[in-house]
């Protein structure tokens, strides 16, 4: 009877210390520190950096420029085909992707056992910030997130301050050109626009929009940005608009799309700041 006894308390001691190092285990490889990361979006990979975490990248897109360090890294593909053969032999602890990546490239890097985090772009800049503290927790740099948010934030405000007395442009945001597609109020070009002291000309979510319209809004400035258009060649054909206090004025500017339609939370300010000049040009020597 004690032989028994005995044998019984071995297997429920080898028991409880298979218990313990598969529970252990487990835990330490969901919360082991991801030290490979693939991003598979230019702003993506730029919050990386501004997190502190550029060293951990070990693959990008080949839109991804910012910062200038990045065009060493290894290219797995475009912001939307990827090559997950590619992707695999990196042996990435995590891939970052966008709402641009295809769905069925996301599917396969899941099979395979990587682990894949899909952020969808940025409505607004409120979104931006929740998406880039989001990122924060996940690479464990929750703290240098909220410091930068708050910094950003801070400097809004100050914008705000400077601009609340002004007069407010009527501005139109062209990014492409056939059709026209222009900035909506509900996007963070639109927080952009808002946030610099201007007024959007585009209310409606939807981005399609005429020249016969543009004509009948009439707007004070036109910025048109870089992505999938020629910006001169744009701005060459505003001119024929006569009526338009943007062509009458001379209030036709081109920015890089790459500002506009790829922020962080730095990048946004740096925009902002921008913008503000082009709006209320020597506001900041007031």
């Amino acid at each position: 009877m004690k032989e028994k006894g005995s044998k019984f308390k071995k297997i429920c001691f080898l028991y409880i210390v298979f218990y313990f190092l598969t529970f252990h285990l487990s835990a330490y490889s969901q919360n082991k520190p991801l030290e490979r990361i693939i991003s598979l979006g230019p702003s993506i990979t730029e919050e990386l950096y501004l997190l502190g975490a550029g060293d951990r990248i070990v693959g990008v897109t080949t839109y991804c420029k910012r910062p200038p360090q990045v065009i060493k890294k290894e290219k797995v593909g475009t912001v939307i085909e990827v090559n997950v053969e590619k992707i695999f032999s990196l042996k990435p602890d995590l891939v970052i992707a966008t709402s641009l990546t295809k769905q069925k490239d996301v599917e396969k890097l899941k099979k395979l056992g990587i682990k894949v985090i899909v952020f969808p772009a940025a409505k607004n800049f409120a979104q931006l910030c929740e998406q880039f503290l989001e990122l924060g927790k996940i690479i464990g740099k929750e703290k240098e997130a909220k410091e930068i948010i708050e910094a950003a934030n801070k400097a809004i405000n100050y914008i705000s301050e400077k601009i609340k007395n002004l007069d407010r442009p009527k501005v139109l945001v062209q990014i492409g050109s056939r059709p026209l597609w222009v900035a909506t109020k509900d996007s963070f070009i639109g927080d952009l626009i808002e946030f610099a002291g201007g007024k959007n000309i585009k209310t409606t979510k939807e981005g399609l929009f005429s020249k016969e319209q543009v004509v009948i809004e009439n707007p004070d400035v036109i910025i048109i940005t870089t992505m999938g258009i020629t910006g001169e060649k744009e701005k060459e054909n505003w001119q024929r608009y006569k009526t338009i206090n943007a062509v009458k004025n001379n209030r036709i500017y081109i920015i890089d799309s790459y500002k506009l339609c790829s922020p962080t939370p730095v990048s946004f300010v740096e925009t902002l700041e921008e913008l503000v000049n082009i709006l209320h040009p020597n506001i900041y020597e007031k």
